[in-house]
């Protein structure tokens, strides 16, 4: 499991700008169930994507897609974590 931080390094009306094809981005990647949830940090500074992955370059290939990534946008950390509680036994089995 990893959660990948976005940090803008540009202004948010460039931010806004790629914001479609960024969203574009997320929907192709929940459809094939690599993302569980993501959103725009508050203050508007960045966003958090949760995701599903095998590895590190399993995220590293999808973060290159995204729009956000391509134009220089945002600058990413990637936090890899090994979930071990869960409010539900229907979330434990989504998340692994």
């Amino acid at each position: 499991m990893f959660i990948v931080i976005l940090t803008y390094k540009k202004p948010l009306s460039e931010v806004d700008r790629f914001l479609a094809a960024h969203r574009e981005y997320l929907a192709k990647h929940y459809a094939t169930g690599d993302f569980i949830a993501s959103g725009p940090q508050n203050p508007r500074v960045g966003g958090l994507i949760m995701m599903k992955a095998d590895n590190r370059e399993a995220v590293n290939t999808i973060i290159v897609e995204d729009p956000f990534h391509i134009n220089g946008i945002a600058d990413y950390q990637i936090v890899e974590f090994t979930p071990t509680m869960f409010l539900t036994e229907e979330l434990k089995t989504l998340l692994l």
